[in-house]
C-alpha cells in the first residue's frame, strides 16, 4: 500500500471520529501545545537577535501567500499538516508573535525555536529559546488561557490538548542523553497528551553527509547509529515516565524509519532527489548563512526533493511524515 493510500484510509478514520466525538465537535483535540526545534519552529525566531531564522526567501515560498513565516521549509511542516488533519483550520501561533493573543490562544500555542534542543547552554550560545524557558513561556500562556477562557475551559484546554516535542537533532552528537525534566514540568501544569518525536536518520542529512561523509558513500552509519542509540534512550524514559505518572499518555513519534526509507527509495514516493536539498547546492545550505535570496542553484520544483535544505524536508516530505505523525498518535486522541 502506497503512502497515498494509506494517508487517504487514515484522513477517512479520522473524519469518522470527528463526525462522532461528541467534546470536539470541529477538531479531535481542543488545542496542540508545541516544543523544541527548528523542526517545527513556526516563527518565535523571528523575534529574537540570532542568525537562526527562516524569515526570508527562499523560505516559504510554497506556503500560503508564497511568503516566508520563519519555517525551516519552503511550506508546511508535518506539525502544520497533523493540525490541519486533527481538524484545525489556523495554525497555533508562535508564542512570540502578535498573533498569540486573545482568541488565538484557544487553539493552543507553539513555543519552538529553531537551534534549541535538550542542551539549554547550546540554545543559550545560539540565542535560542531553551526548553526550560519554553516551558515558562507555556505556564505563562496558561495564565493568559484563563484570562481569555475562563478557568473552567482553560482547565479543558489544557488537559485535553496534545503536546508535542520535537528536540534532540541540534545537539545529539553531544549529548547521549534523554532529559525526562520537560515532561514532568509540562505535567505538573496540566499536560497529559504528550508525543516526543524521535531522532531522524541524522547521518542521512545532506549536511550531515557533506561535512561527515567524504569517507563513505550513502548515509553516515555512525551518525545515525547514534540517533537510534538516543532513540532507544527516549522509548526507554517515555516507557518510565507513563508507570510514574497517573493518567499521562506519552507517545514516542518515530520519524527515523519513515524518512530513512524516504532516503533509501525515493522513487517510491515519486521523489528524484534524497542526497541534496532544493536549497543552493543543498549539500551545506541552512538558516540565512546559505540559504537566501542570492543562493545559487536553487531549485524550481522542491516536490521532487525529499529535503529543503540542508537539514529540513521539503513539504512534500512533510506530508508523508504526518501521514506517519497521525497513524502512530492515535492513542492521544481518545
Amino acid at each position: 500500500m502506497d503512502h497515498r493510500m494509506t494517508s487517504c484510509l487514515l484522513l477517512l478514520l479520522v473524519s469518522f471520529q470527528i463526525a462522532f466525538a461528541q467534546d470536539a465537535p470541529t477538531t479531535l483535540v481542543p488545542a496542540i501545545m508545541t516544543f523544541g526545534d527548528s523542526v517545527v519552529d513556526v516563527g518565535n525566531n523571528n523575534y529574537l537577535p540570532t542568525i537562526f531564522r527562516a524569515d526570508y526567501p527562499p523560505y516559504g515560498r510554497d506556503f500560503a501567500g508564497h511568503k516566508p513565516t520563519g519555517r525551516f521549509c519552503n511550506g508546511k511542516l508535518a506539525t502544520d499538516i497533523t493540525a490541519e488533519t486533527l481538524g484545525f483550520t489556523k495554525y497555533p501561533p508562535a508564542y512570540l508573535s502578535p498573533e498569540a493573543s486573545g482568541k488565538n490562544l484557544l487553539i493552543g500555542a507553539n513555543f519552538a525555536s529553531a537551534a534549541s534542543g535538550y542542551d539549554d547552554k547550546a540554545a543559550l550560545l545560539n540565542h535560542a529559546i531553551p526548553l526550560c524557558q519554553q516551558v515558562e513561556y507555556f505556564k505563562e500562556y496558561k495564565s493568559k488561557l484563563i484570562k481569555v477562557a475562563g478557568s473552567k475551559k482553560a482547565d479543558t484546554i489544557i488537559k485535553g490538548a496534545i503536546y508535542l516535542l520535537s528536540a534532540g537533532s541540534s545537539d545529539f552528537v553531544q549529548n547521549y542523553y534523554v532529559n525526562p525534566l520537560l515532561n514532568k514540568q509540562v505535567y505538573a501544569v496540566g499536560a497529559r497528551k504528550i508525543g516526543v518525536t524521535s531522532l531522524p536518520p541524522t547521518g542521512c542529512l545532506p549536511a550531515a553527509r557533506t561535512l561527515f561523509g567524504w569517507h563513505e558513500k550513502g548515509c553516515v552509519s555512525r551518525l545515525n547509529t547514534d540517533a537510534q542509540q538516543f532513540n532507544k534512550k527516549l522509548n526507554a524514559a517515555a516507557s518510565k515516565l507513563q508507570k510514574q505518572y497517573s493518567g499521562l499518555k506519552i507517545v514516542v513519534f518515530d520519524i527515523f524509519t519513515p524518512l530513512y526509507e524516504l532516503v533509501q527509495s525515493p522513487a517510491k514516493s515519486g521523489f528524484t532527489e534524497a542526497t541534496k536539498g532544493c536549497c543552493g547546492t543543498g549539500t551545506v545550505e541552512t538558516t540565512s548563512l546559505l540559504c537566501n535570496p542570492k543562493s545559487y542553484g536553487t531549485c524550481p520544483n522542491a516536490t521532487q526533493y525529499v529535503f529543503w535544505d540542508s537539514v529540513h524536508p521539503s513539504e512534500a516530505a512533510n506530508e508523508i511524515l504526518a501521514t506517519s505523525l497521525i497513524g502512530q498518535g492515535f492513542p492521544l486522541i481518545g
